[in-house]
Order: structure tokens, then sequence, then C-alpha cells
């Protein structure tokens, strides 16, 4: 832990919070946010910025050009440890340097090997002051689902999952069956504005018809792309995903051994059709998210169904859950919440740890997040 004053933990807070406004809207690029401050002036906020869409400028370089001359001499505040190398933009170490900052403070280092430390030694060869690992701990959980593709090659999964009273998510036959209140509805769209991607199976593609958008009044542009696995390429052409594809990206994941001419007409209709290795039970969730990372995902929600919902936890790749118990119960015909594992033993597996639990209204709900991730 460096040896950091109440001030520069308050300012770090402060850019945190900013940073998650870029959530679901920058990837494949970390959500950063900067904070120039002029501590000269009182500890006076000139210039802060958060990345902007992909090609366009970093978090720095907006707090600098917002700040303008009164950067000169003064202090960065910044989430994760500014970049070194040319890509589509210049490094953001040499425009702080150029800038003329005085001192900057890092919530993190890049886990990023073409950064990885370059980044601060850049910045301390020019002769500027910097602190690295302020509030470290709230960064890295900021900054998962960028490390877990950086490192591991595949995004952060979370999971969702909405049930009755008595533990089912649906009625067979009857296709979708609203289970949660209004507010719970409202935070299940909220959390699609701060993913990358969302995740559903066939299943729920051919049944449930969904739109799997955004329907937040104004937030409707921040929808995720809308990933569907489909082994076989089922979706019908004239369900509610294919027709607004054109809105709000399709993505369809099926086996090698897909018919080609289902391929032909989804991708003429303009869905992104991504062909994986497959077997006879499926694709693996690992191949999913290997196929995801490599297109740039870093955060991805998993919505439905239940086999899918299974495959991710058998296969130890879910790393945050959030469980919405409703307030109706569904009775005869219920369908499990998961396919073959027991719930209450999933919320009790100790890799997993309670973070959070209350009410949306009328339903409860409980947040886990897998310890040391």
């Amino acid at each position: 832990m460096p040896d950091t004053s109440d001030k520069d933990l308050r300012f770090m807070a402060a850019a945190e919070r900013l940073a998650r406004r870029g959530f679901g809207r920058v990837w494949p690029n970390p959500s950063v946010a900067a904070l120039i401050v002029r501590e000269d002036e009182g500890d006076i906020l000139v210039g802060r910025g958060v990345t902007s869409r992909p090609g366009m400028a970093h978090a720095e370089v907006n707090a600098l050009t917002q700040a303008g001359d009164r950067a000169r001499g003064a202090t960065c505040y910044v989430t994760l440890e500014p970049c070194s190398h040319y890509g589509r933009t210049p490094p953001c170490a040499l425009a702080l340097v150029e800038a003329g900052i005085k001192r900057v403070v890092v919530g993190m280092p890049d886990p990023n090997p073409r950064v990885a430390g370059r980044g601060v030694a850049m910045l301390r060869e020019a002769g500027l002051e910097v602190i690295v690992g302020v509030r470290e701990a709230a960064m890295q959980t900021l900054y998962r689902g960028f490390s877990l593709r950086q490192l591991r090659q595949r995004p952060q999964v979370f999971l969702k999952l909405a049930r009755s009273k008595d533990g089912f998510i649906g009625r067979a036959g009857d296709g979708q069956v609203r289970i949660s209140g209004p507010l719970s509805m409202r935070k299940v769209h909220g959390f699609r504005a701060e993913f990358d991607a969302i995740l559903v199976g066939s299943g729920t593609a051919l049944e449930d018809d969904p739109q799997l958008t955004c329907r937040l009044p104004g937030l409707a542009e921040r929808s995720p792309v809308r990933v569907i696995i489909d082994r076989r390429a089922r979706l019908p052409l004239g369900s509610k995903l294919v027709r607004t594809c054109a809105d709000v990206p399709v993505w369809l994941i099926c086996g090698n051994d897909a018919d080609p001419g289902k391929i032909e007409d989804l991708a003429a209709a303009g869905v992104n059709v991504i062909r994986v290795p497959a077997t006879v039970t499926g694709i693996e969730p690992a191949v999913i998210l290997s196929a995801l990372a490599t297109r740039g995902i870093t955060r991805l929600m998993v919505e439905g169904g239940a086999r899918l919902a299974t495959s991710f936890l058998k296969a130890d790749l879910v790393d945050d859950i959030c469980v919405v118990t409703g307030d109706i119960e569904i009775g005869s015909g219920g369908i499990p919440a998961l396919h073959d594992l027991d719930l209450a033993d999933v919320l009790k597996d100790p890799k997993f740890e309670r973070v959070d639990a209350g009410t949306f209204g009328s339903d409860r709900f409980i947040s886990l997040r897998r310890r040391g991730n």
C-alpha cells in the first residue's frame, strides 16, 4: 500500500465512480477515468475525462483538453496506469509529460503486457512524481474484465438468475413467464447497460423471442451486443433479434457443422455468425469465452437459460452471480433455475463471497463474487 493522503484516496474514489460511466461503451479498451487537480489553488478540479469510444481519445487526453494550460504543474489522478505505446492513439504517458503535469497518482498497474509498468517508468524518467496503487483493491474489482481478457483470454462473466418464490424460472410450454417485479426489471436493464455483451442459449432465444436490449429511458444506445449460442443456427429470420440486428448487433455462435444455408441466410440478414468447434452435447463455455475475448468483449452478462447457466457454473467460469427471487409461485410444471445443479449449493459454495443482498420492491436479491478474482 503506497503512502497516500486522505485527499489522494478521496480523488481516486471520485475517479473510480467516473470510470464506471464508461462500462459497456468503450470495449475492448478499459473504461479509465482521469482527474486533473491544482493543489496550489486549493485542490480545485480543472479537468476530468473518461475513455472515449475505440480509436478516439483516452481519459488522460480528455482531461488534459478540458484543463488546458491549467494542467501545467497540476496532479493527475488516473484509475489505470497510463499507456506507453502507440496504438490508434499516441501514449497517454507522453501526453501527461508534454502537458507539464507534475504529479501522477495511479489506481493500479496496467495488466496489458504492452504496458505493465512501462507507462509509470516513462513518467518517472521524465521527472514526474508517481504514486501507484491508490485504492488498488477497488481498481482490481473495477478492471476484472479487462484483466481477465489480458491474462486469461476470457471476459468477466456475470450470471443473472431470476427465479420464482418456489425456485423456478418458468413453466414448461409457457414460454417467457414474468417472475420479477418492475423494480427488478429496471435493475436488470441497468445491468445490461453496463456490459459489453449479453448471452443467452438457443432455448431462450427460440422459446421466448426476447429483445435483450436496454429499455431504460435515455439508455437505448447502451444496449449490449446480443450473443446467442445456437449450435445448429436455428434462430428464425423473423425473430425480434434478427429483425433488430441493424440497430443493436447480434452475434450468433454456432458449431462448425451447422447448416451452411442457414448460416448464409442469417449473415445476409445482418447477423454476425461465429463458427466454433462443437461436440454432440453443445459448445463448451471455454470456447464461447475465447471467441468473445478474441473479438474484444471484456464484460459478459449471462442471462439464460438453465442449461447455459449450469454449463458455465460446472466449467467454473462464473465470476459474479446475482439471484433475484420474485414474489410469485409457478407451481406445477415449473422449470428449475439450474439444469442439474442445486442453486442452494451454488450459493453456499466457499469460492464465492456475498457482497450484497436486499430487495427490489417485493423481490429479494443476493449478489456473490468469486473470491480472489
